[in-house]
């Protein structure tokens, strides 16, 4: 991961994405170019309209009539000009910030699980949704103001020089104080924005991860801790808040004061040449009115400054996002499973999240076509790991799982994933129709498919009770249905495409015993000739399972049928007994 503190690894980035609409951007340009150019021809007319007036009852009204309908003209084309100007930065915003939250996005689904797992989910929610939006707000005000601000300063600079030059280097003199204050100011604003936004990004993550487990936290009644870690971050975001809000604000006093002092020396100066008899009334107001014109850009630009450090803060952690290193793509000879027999071949593999924390060792299993795989053994031994590896949302660190006599890593993952049916303990729904969460690896299966594989997984007369039935909407978040009814809606989205190998990690955990023995029925059928792997801690439920294999701490320890392994008397016969203890 590209990790540069510096300004310039966050607008590079940001300039490449605004590239393909630079026609839209020269055609801002020249709106500001018209814009300034217009706004800067006023004070000369003002200054005109000055000299007109010559004393009382010596009044030029033919010539005020004309500078007057000039300066309407003028005002219009100003209008008009900036309008469109807006109107060509907000499109190239809004595209270049939609192009980067769509990136921002799309990446997480070729970023590695173990990113995912590894990083708070709001901290990832925050750099797509809070952090984006403060890139859209910095480049706005950039882009609007920015070039706007330099053309005027420009501008007023050539008028000025050609009005007098004395007194245009006296305002040249004194001007760029106000820049190195500016300097000074945004080289603090841009550390402290940044840390605004990781601590925002903290916030957020426990926000999230608060209010989506409020039952537990409530069950454990710790709601006050809950509170006391909000209120810490909080008052971390606040302090920092302040502190860069603080630094922020200086800019514009400052600029402002230094910009005083230059329209008051071009005042007093250009008074004494009034009176000197080298300058005109008219002069002096055009020269006045281009002296403040000529210090505003200075305030708008170091407001600019401050905007962007924010932004620029912002876009560094979206871009950190971004810039990943992705997930090893499949080759470009990688072969596409159309069909498999259902063999798994595992051989010497090892595997460790953490190098330094051993698991997975020297890991062997050979499964037949249609044999039914039991995984049990205590918390932590590597049954889920194991599912993980076969799934390759881990590759293993060493040796090789093969699927038809295929190494997996020489598949396509899409197309070796396609052969599984998952139900997890941990159960998802996508936001959507009970239709569309049974359809969800098959969009196109007709009403009578869906109907029968909800009818398997014995969650039919539930749905017909409900409002709506099958286009009742359900969300993973929201309890507007059982947790034990997510279960078999998540039952019936694998009965529907029943692929030919099947995992089953704790399918049954959050159903009813009565539920149960009907879905383990169904089971049944569904395995039958399907390779399966089932992952249970209830061992009654695995009975029946053509191999058993017990793990522990990254081995396996014993193997073998249901009975043979209780006629060994050992561990496995120590897990089974202990569950039956009591009775």
């Amino acid at each position: 991961m590209k990790n540069s503190t510096r300004t310039p690894s966050a607008l590079r980035p940001l300039l490449t994405y605004a590239k393909p609409y630079k026609g839209l951007f020269v055609l801002s340009m020249l709106f500001s170019v018209i814009s300034v150019a217009a706004t800067l021809y006023a004070p000369i007319l003002i200054g005109d309209a000055v000299d007109k007036v010559i004393g009382k009852g010596n009044v030029d009204f033919n010539a005020l009539g004309v500078i007057l309908v000039k300066l309407g003209i003028v005002a219009v084309i100003t209008g008009i000009s900036q309008w469109l100007m807006a109107l060509c930065t907000n499109r190239i915003t809004y595209m270049v910030v939609q192009r980067v939250r769509e990136d921002a996005y799309n990446k997480l689904h070729r970023l590695p699980l173990s990113y995912i797992d590894s990083q708070p989910h709001g901290d990832i929610i925050s750099r797509i949704i809070t952090d984006v939006e403060q890139i859209s707000d910095g480049l706005l005000m950039g882009f609007s103001q920015l070039f706007t601000g330099i053309c005027t300063i420009f501008g007023t600079l050539i008028f000025m020089l050609s009005i007098n030059v004395k007194i245009a280097l006296v305002v040249v003199v004194i001007t760029p104080l106000s820049l190195f204050a500016a300097r000074f100011i945004a080289g603090n604003t841009f550390r402290l924005f940044h840390e605004q936004s990781v601590v925002r990004g903290e916030l957020t993550s426990l926000v999230e991860e608060m209010t989506g487990n409020s039952k537990t936290v409530a069950a454990f009644c710790y709601e006050e801790k809950s509170e006391e870690q909000f209120e810490q971050l909080n008052l971390k975001l606040q302090k920092i808040g302040v502190r860069a809000t603080f630094f922020s604000s200086l800019t514009n006093p400052t600029t402002r004061f230094i910009n005083g002092l230059v329209y008051t020396s071009v005042g007093i100066i250009g008074a004494m040449s009034v009176i000197g008899g080298g300058f005109t009334v008219g002069n002096l107001t055009s020269f006045l009115t281009y002296a403040n014109q000529y210090t505003k850009p200075f305030n708008e630009i170091s407001g600019v400054i401050t905007e962007l450090q924010s932004a620029l803060a912002s876009a560094r952690r979206v871009f950190e996002l971004i810039e990943l290193e992705e997930e090893k793509p499949d080759g470009s000879d990688a072969k596409v499973l159309t069909e498999v027999d259902g063999t798994v071949d595992i051989d010497h593999v090892y595997f460790s999240y953490d190098p330094k924390v051993k698991l997975i060792e020297d890991f062997d299993l050979h499964v037949k076509q249609g044999q039914r795989i039991a995984i049990v053994g205590p918390t932590g031994c590597g049954k889920t790991t194991m599912i993980n590896l076969l799934m390759r949302f881990y590759d293993a660190d060493s040796g090789q799982i093969s699927i038809s006599e295929v190494p997996i890593k020489q598949c396509t993952r899409n197309s070796m994933r396609s052969m599984y049916g998952m139900v997890l303990q941990d159960t998802w729904l996508k936001t959507g129709t009970i239709r569309e969460n049974i359809c969800y690896a098959m969009p196109d299966a007709t009403d009578e498919q869906m109907i029968a594989a909800a009818k398997a997984a014995h969650c039919h007369s539930f749905i017909k009770r409900l409002p709506k039935g099958y286009d009742t909407v359900v969300s993973d978040a929201f309890a507007s249905i059982s947790q034990g009814q997510k279960q078999l809606l998540c039952i019936a989205r694998v009965m529907l495409c029943l692929p030919p190998m099947l995992i089953l990690d704790e399918a049954t955990s959050s159903i009813d015993t009565r539920t149960e023995i009907r879905i383990q029925r169904a089971f049944e059928k569904m395995m039958k000739g399907r390779t399966s792997f089932i992952i249970a801690h209830r061992l009654s439920t695995i009975r029946n399972a053509d191999t058993i294999i017990v793990m522990r701490d990254g081995h396996i320890i014993e193997q073998g049928r249901h009975t043979e392994l209780i006629n060994k008397n050992g561990f496995y016969a120590e897990l089974y007994n202990s569950q039956f203890a009591e009775s």
